[in-house]
């Protein structure tokens, strides 16, 4: 069974690795702010689910004909003090939420979207989002420039990373890690099997 995903993200393909999928990343083009800027108010979970939900549906209006299997697409941010943080971006923005987080927990939310593509037809989607609850260890200002200098926390939710280098500065995790990756393995493997499709018949490495 062929899995596409819908992300460039190199942590979510890491992770299909691991767990024996080697899956065609397809860059879906979105604009992410546009998105939730024409969906009006969401609370975080809904946000993570329309912006994964919009990533699928795009790669499979571009490329759905020429694809026979399944279509993923992912999205996750952080809320801390009821603030929902995507990607920084910005160096000062990182270390502003940086000073902010350390020492504290938030919560960090991914959402999933699987869309049946079989036989190059959509058979429409399904979603889920999970979360985990992400305490950070009380780190110093010169480790959190040095973070900042490596460039790694402008392009993830949050400002951090726990699979890389942001990882020694977590804490602790409550719920499933790979959500804070931004692709829970438990989750999608309940999107699968919901289609009818074991999970093995994905193993392809």
């Amino acid at each position: 069974m062929r899995l596409i995903l819908a992300s460039t993200s190199p942590a979510r393909l890491a992770t299909l690795r691991a767990a024996g999928v080697e899956p065609q990343t397809i860059s879906p083009g979105v604009d992410e702010d546009a998105v939730v800027a024409a969906a009006g108010h969401l609370e975080p979970a809904e946000m993570v689910e329309l912006l994964a939900r919009a990533k699928s549906e795009a790669v499979a209006d571009a490329h759905g004909a020429t694809i026979d299997g399944l279509i993923l697409g992912g999205d996750s941010a952080f809320v801390i003090d009821g603030i929902i943080h995507g990607k920084p971006h910005d160096p000062a923005v990182a270390r502003e939420r940086w000073l902010t987080q350390r020492g504290r927990t938030g919560v960090l939310y991914s959402g999933h979207w699987l869309i049946d593509n079989r036989g190059g037809v959509n058979h429409g989607g399904i979603g889920i989002v999970t979360h985990a609850e992400v305490t950070f260890a009380d780190v110093t200002e010169s480790e959190i420039d040095a973070y900042i200098a490596t460039g790694e926390p402008l392009t993830v939710a949050g400002a951090f990373t726990i699979d890389s280098l942001g990882g020694p500065f977590i804490q602790s995790i409550v719920g499933d890690p790979h959500t804070v990756v931004g692709l829970s393995l438990p989750a999608l493997r309940n999107l699968v099997r919901s289609l009818g499709i074991e999970w093995t018949d994905l193993w392809n490495r």
